[in-house]
């Protein structure tokens, strides 16, 4: 899974790039017709899996893990406006999700920031670039068409009337996400990757002052994303690049003084996850405790199919316990001993959190 940062020049996204990967980056490992990119593997900061690892010591401790990208897509100016070039939109769309860096400061020469107008100024570009597809695809359907009886019922007819139905919302400004779809239409519409249907979360690069008492500004940003349905989230960029070089120990006293309980950039990372439809479960053993990833209403043959393929083929049931649940007895065996630990088949929907073991056999 990649999330892609994008912004406007100036916004502040490769401060916010160097943070979350704090150093962890591979070069050119998207390709990008738009340059070269940086891709940084980056641990989701998870405590409960820090708490297992702190009760059983394993010699080995994973966590999950998305990629972030900073350089697939980039934005120019000129004459002073922003200019969106067709590279930018063939590489956003090799992303999973999106980043929005929106500056929420004032500029290296003095330019007030306009968050919302930046904001929206993107948003606007992902819905022309998805019109352009979609009006490229209804031209070649038109030349299937082409000949065939008025009324005559066809793949091609039924899919242009599902264009048509994308056109007349994105024109409209109606959100896709609302539109009833078949199961055949949404496969259709997945097969497109609309950017407008692509995860997106918007991040207000604010100044250091900030940080503990937001501005006007910040709250009318905040009140437009909630309204919108757009995920938030406000960072300094420069001070997440700062502390992201300290010390752990040097970055917990840092962010004690001035009354944090963890850098943004944590929950920027948990908030991507999520946007991404992803859970974590865990599983516990002497040489590793690890969290693993799987998709929001992933099932139990799902979660042993992630661990080892043969795990799945030979599946027989699964051991299941809720975090809280193995926190609160304090391990898994003491939750074994309390009831809190049960048996489930295939089917079982895996939750958040879920600590997991496989019983099967091959």
């Amino acid at each position: 899974m990649k999330v892609g940062i994008v912004g406007l020049p100036g916004s502040g996204k490769t401060s916010l790039f160097q943070a979350l990967t704090r150093g962890a980056v591979a070069v050119d490992t998207l390709s990008s017709r738009s340059g070269r990119a940086n891709v940084g593997v980056v641990q989701v900061p998870d405590p409960r899996l820090d708490y297992l690892a702190a009760r059983y010591k394993p010699k080995k401790v994973t966590h999950a893990s998305i990629e972030f990208v900073d350089g697939a897509a980039r934005v120019t100016q000129d004459g002073g406006r922003a200019r969106f070039g067709s590279d930018f939109f063939s590489d956003v769309r090799q992303v999973d999700a999106l980043v929005h860096v929106v500056r929420g400061f004032e500029s290296a020469v003095g330019e007030p920031a306009t968050p919302l107008r930046d904001l929206q100024l993107l948003a606007d570009e992902l819905v022309l670039a998805d019109l352009q597809l979609i009006e490229t695809r209804m031209q070649r359907l038109e030349k299937q068409l082409h000949g065939v009886k008025k009324g005559t019922v066809t793949p091609a007819s039924i899919e242009m009337g599902l264009l048509e139905r994308l056109k007349s919302a994105l024109e409209g400004g109606a959100s896709l996400a609302g539109l009833e779809l078949s199961h055949d239409e949404d496969r259709l519409v997945r097969s497109y990757d609309l950017l407008v249907l692509k995860p997106l979360i918007a991040v207000l690069n604010i100044p250091e002052e900030e940080i503990t008492s937001p501005s006007e500004q910040t709250l009318e940003f905040r009140e437009h994303c909630r309204t919108a349905g757009i995920r938030e989230i406000e960072i300094c960029a420069q001070v997440e690049k700062e502390i992201s070089e300290f010390s752990d120990e040097e970055e917990a006293e840092f962010l004690s003084s001035m009354g944090i309980s963890e850098p943004a950039r944590n929950r920027l990372i948990r908030e991507c996850y999520a946007a991404l439809g992803l859970i974590s479960f865990f599983t516990i053993s002497e040489p590793e405790v690890r969290a693993w990833t799987i998709r929001v209403g992933s099932k139990a043959i799902d979660a042993a199919g992630t661990i080892h393929s043969d795990m799945a083929r030979g599946f027989i049931r699964a051991e299941v316990a809720a975090f809280a649940d193995v926190e609160a007895a304090g391990g898994w065996e003491e939750a074994k001993q309390k009831g809190l630990v049960h048996l489930h088949g295939k089917d079982y929907v895996v939750q958040d959190g879920d600590v997991i073991y496989i019983r099967f056999h091959v």
